[in-house]
């Protein structure tokens, strides 16, 4: 008779901190386990405290709380399948203390085995060397009829743990993960994993948690892998999900059955539900429960309207029109017309009449002054200060909706059109704006709160972008057309691109190095900026970390 081993894979959503919580979900996802007859309940990377933790991972009373924690949910686990489960691990042995990003199997009431991360991520959203210790690398442990390999999420990215963990008689790889988001990620992750079965000829299970923390959002996406890179299961994106997998021994070695296999989304709807998902549980997870925004008649308000409304439900979303004597009829009738497509709260507050008293009080310092830039900001300023003190006054968090080309040159007012608590649209740029404004129009999802159908006007879409600061005012007085500057954006911030690499791209050099300039100054802008969530390798924030005081500029490129 054949050998069998049950798992029960739980892409479960943590929330950093909350261990008492977490200990919860996963108590929850360990019953439906043994209900199943599971022999083994998995969960994902640093669960138990939430991922990423940042520096609350080095405060001795938090890793003590989580010790506390473990020890309970062992306890509580004794009688029935093992439950995996990530979390810290401090100890202390002749070469010191050290805290470990660790992975503990639990089973008759305690810890059974625990593996230790040897590979510790550095890079991008990744500082794990300054707040973990690596450890040897460790073999499997024992499952009973099996054999059971956890390399934990970066050790699986290279050869060396995995190999080592077969080489010393694993049967199955396990890979917990804490791997966040970023656009076409899914392809890359398949792509190395199918590497490490080819390389170590067993079986891999790849779970990752899903969810939003701060600026990162976790798409679940777990899957598990036979021989040859063959996909047995597949779990869905953006979405808890506990899925029970059957693995059996043959002549060839062990084999996983044939289970569900999702379907993944394309770039499109998978940037729109990281960014509803991030929205949704930065609201759960901070306790706010409702929204406001302003709404202009713009494509940026717009969007983030209909996303608000999609992640929390129209009844909990507000937008505020705050008009002065430059907000055009159309963008009147256009925000009136998204809000009732989405079902939202609208209301309007001119700002006229506080702008007149501005202008009045400075009216002795500017006098003899041109009006200029200045004169265009403290509208925007009015309009943030109307907006906070609304967000104050009903418990509504400010959204703030300034796309990633804005942010990327300080086209924004700080302290005016950048004030709010989150930005949801912050790694979107202009041109993506608009290809997501007519996705969204043209689908609807079962996971969106608002109505289906055309949310975003097509008047909206199809205008000219303008912030309406001054009389027949358009974006692109200002700057390049959104292609162009989204393009050289694009080279600059995401592919580190110099200007001669611009140049050579067929970019004026003389925009290019303006386009640079305005880079390089707006730094203080982004270093103050709300979180939005991450959509690329090259979001502002973590990704890509730069002086605020630089004097350097890139000089190559010239003829």
């Amino acid at each position: 008779m054949s050998k069998s081993f049950r798992l029960t894979m739980a892409q479960l959503n943590p929330t950093v901190g909350d261990i008492a919580g977490n200990a919860a979900k996963a108590k929850v996802a360990w019953d439906e386990g043994r209900a199943a007859n599971a022999d083994m309940v998995m969960l994902p990377e640093m669960f138990l405290v939430g991922y990423q933790t940042q520096d609350l991972i080095v405060k001795p009373a938090f890793q003590e709380a989580a010790r506390e924690a473990l020890e309970g949910l062992a306890k509580e686990c004794a009688d029935g399948p093992m439950l995996g489960i990530g979390g810290p691990l401090a100890e202390v042995s002749g070469e010191g203390a050290k805290l470990h990003n660790a992975y503990f199997i639990l089973k008759g009431g305690k810890v059974h085995a625990t593996t230790r991360k040897y590979f510790l991520p550095n890079f991008n959203v990744f500082d794990e060397v300054r707040l973990f210790s690596r450890s040897d690398m460790q073999g499997p442990w024992d499952a009973g009829d099996l054999r059971i390999g956890t390399p934990i999420c970066e050790d699986s990215w290279y050869p060396d743990v995995c190999e080592a963990m077969v080489e010393s008689g694993a049967d199955v790889l396990m890979v917990p993960n804490g791997s966040p988001y970023f656009r076409d990620k899914h392809e890359y992750r398949m792509n190395q994993m199918v590497a490490r079965v080819t390389e170590c000829d067993v079986p891999l299970v790849y779970l990752n948690m899903v969810g939003g923390q701060d600026d990162q959002v976790f798409d679940g996406g777990s899957f598990v892998l036979n021989k040859h890179g063959a996909l047995a299961v597949q779990l869905p994106w953006f979405d808890e999900a506990i899925v029970h997998v059957d693995f059996t021994q043959t002549d060839d070695g062990w084999v996983a059955e044939s289970g569900e296999k999702a379907l993944e989304p394309d770039s499109l709807e998978t940037d729109y539900a990281a960014i509803v998902m991030g929205l949704r549980d930065y609201m759960a997870k901070t306790g706010f429960k409702k929204v406001l925004l302003g709404l202009s008649g713009g494509v940026d308000s717009a969007i983030v309207a209909t996303i608000a409304a999609d992640a929390l439900g129209p009844e909990n979303v507000r937008c505020v029109m705050l008009p002065s004597e430059y907000t055009s009829e159309g963008s009147l009738t256009d925000a009136k017309a998204a809000a009732a497509a989405l079902g939202v709260t609208y209301d309007i507050v001119p700002i006229g009449l506080t702008r007149d008293a501005v202008t009045e009080t400075l009216a002795p310092l500017f006098a003899g002054l041109d009006e200029g830039l200045t004169e265009e900001n403290i509208q925007s300023r009015i309009r943030g200060l109307l907006l906070m003190a609304q967000s104050n006054k009903f418990g509504e968090m400010l959204l703030t909706t300034g796309n990633k080309s804005e942010v990327a040159v300080g086209y924004a007012t700080i302290y005016g059109d950048m004030a709010g608590g989150y930005n949801p649209i912050k790694d979107l740029y202009k041109t993506r704006v608009f290809d997501i404004c007519r996705w969204r129009n043209a689908n609807h999802r079962l996971w969106m709160k608002a109505p289906e159908g055309e949310m975003i006007p097509v008047a909206i879409i199809d205008k000219p972008p303008s912030a309406e600061l001054r009389d027949d005012q358009k974006d692109s007085d200002s700057l390049p057309e959104y292609d162009v500057l989204d393009g050289i954006l694009e080279m600059l911030v995401d592919e580190e691109a110099s200007v001669a690499d611009c140049v050579a791209a067929g970019y004026d050099r003389a925009i290019v190095k303006k386009i640079e300039h305005l880079l390089y100054i707006s730094e203080y802008k982004r270093f103050q900026s709300a979180p939005g969530p991450r959509l690329s390798m090259k979001a502002f924030w973590l990704d890509r970390r730069y002086p605020i005081v630089n004097r350097w500029r890139d000089d190559s490129g010239q003829t």
